[in-house]
């Protein structure tokens, strides 16, 4: 019988060596490829993601710890169509034009990855049309925004007129986060939700495909 427990230990840990290790022993062994993933590599991160919203835990560790999961998937993901992995949806997230922070952000798509979403990443500095491009181009169910500036949140309001205006306001939930955001803002553009850190941004994301 495979051992989950411990492969799920290797990612809490952020031990990159051993969760690949505990994952080509589990492919040997027969052991089904979602049961490597849903038993041992996301319940080990679901655990970081408690720990983390705690206070027990904090980013380096998060994004370490990422780093081990995403490294047994890459043992066991050619190992499964992509039909297979049941998918919660597609989020497109970025940071928004004028701003060029990023931890954040890529800590909830890891996060969010880890629930099951396929996270289009755009990394920083992202315009409304390439945010519309996105959400056109991988079909996407959610739009996650980010800024850590005063200035730059202003530009949220933007990518959403820019939804309305291509028609797929209506599509897509909307959700913002970033050091400068709040609830009241969201309301305030016309967002669906605002989440103040990665665990809660991902139960948000799950609220809105449920």
């Amino acid at each position: 019988m495979f051992d989950f427990e411990t492969l799920a230990q290797s990612v809490i840990s952020g031990d990159v060596r051993k969760a690949e290790e505990l994952t080509k022993k589990a492919v040997s062994e027969g052991v089904s490829p979602l049961d490597v993933i849903n038993k041992g590599l996301i319940a080990g991160m679901e655990v970081v993601g408690q720990r983390f919203k705690k206070g027990d835990m904090f980013v380096p560790e998060v994004l370490i710890a990422a780093r081990a999961m995403n490294a047994g998937l890459d043992v066991v993901r050619p190992l499964i169509a992509d039909t297979d992995l049941k998918g919660m949806g597609t989020v497109v997230i970025g940071t928004v034009k004028g701003d060029l922070h990023d931890i954040g952000k890529n800590l909830v798509g890891m996060m969010m990855e880890s629930a099951g979403f396929k996270v289009i990443n755009l990394g920083v500095d992202v315009s409304p049309e390439r945010f519309v491009e996105a959400v056109k181009e991988h079909d996407a169910q959610i739009v996650g925004m980010s800024a850590l500036l005063t200035t730059t949140m202003l530009v949220m309001r933007d990518v959403i007129s820019a939804l309305k205006e291509s028609g797929l306001r209506d599509k897509v939930k909307v959700m913002i986060g970033g050091a400068p955001v709040t609830s009241d803002f969201a309301k305030e553009i016309g967002a669906d939700g605002y989440a103040p850190d990665a665990v809660s941004a991902t139960d948000l994301a799950k609220g809105f495909v449920a």
